[in-house]
């Protein structure tokens, strides 16, 4: 099986290697970048499975290069994780409100970064229910083609937008707590902010237009998806 590929975005050579060094241990092939630009060129050309993404880097930040990522047809499915020495949560928002998947906050543990890739990466178990195609009157959610359409126009999603959507939408009328969605996602001991998954929501509603009125917000506890 050939090794998966990891693009690693960094300016700090420091930085840079540790990152490499724990994702080539356990098994990743690593693509280096120092600037948001060659990253740019390096992910459209070479589809990596994965990108690291340092959002402080000189020239064209790495908020704009992942926002970049995001709206290109290319490479705007390939999964994400930002980077950063800035642990505020508004930094981290600002991160996933351009389409981030996940985010790791410098310093950081090497385990924790590889564990959080593969997730990333891994395929969850493919039952029927997980194949099966989900349509609500205009909306129709295919996994297997990763696709959502909404009045037959495909919807550009990102990875964790689509996966929220599908979570809530084969369980129409189950209330999901924050928490819920992030551990049917991403794990257990998975950490994130209540704000982090608003975020996602907002982003995804606005996506939706019409078929946003689906995903209903439930006070006090979480979302549930129209029954």
């Amino acid at each position: 099986m050939a090794k998966q590929t990891i693009l690693v975005v960094d300016d700090e050579e420091d930085i840079r290697e540790l990152v490499q060094l724990n994702l080539s241990r356990e098994g990743y092939k690593t693509l280096p970048c120092e600037t948001g630009e060659e990253a740019l060129d390096q992910a459209r050309s070479r589809r990596p499975d994965a990108i690291v993404l340092d959002l402080m880097l000189p020239g064209m930040d790495g908020l704009e290069v992942c926002k970049r990522l995001k709206n290109d047809p290319k490479t705007q499915q390939i999964p994400l994780i930002m980077l950063t020495a800035k642990g505020e949560e508004a930094d981290i928002v600002a991160g996933l409100e351009v389409g981030a998947d996940d985010y790791v906050t410098k310093p950081f543990s090497g385990k924790v970064l590889v564990a959080r890739v593969r997730r990333l990466l891994r395929r969850r178990p493919e039952g029927a229910d997980a194949r099966a195609v989900v349509r609500i009157h205009e909306l129709t959610i295919d996994p297997e083609r990763h696709e959502v359409l909404v009045s037959d126009d495909v919807v550009s999603l990102t990875l964790t937008e689509f996966n929220i959507l599908h979570t809530l939408a084969k369980r129409p009328g189950r209330v999901f707590t924050r928490y819920q969605i992030v551990d049917a996602i991403h794990g257990s001991d998975y950490l994130v902010t209540d704000r982090a998954v608003d975020v996602q929501i907002v982003s995804l509603r606005k996506k939706l237009g019409p078929c946003a009125k689906y995903v209903e917000t439930v006070r006090g506890v979480g979302y549930r998806f129209m029954d």
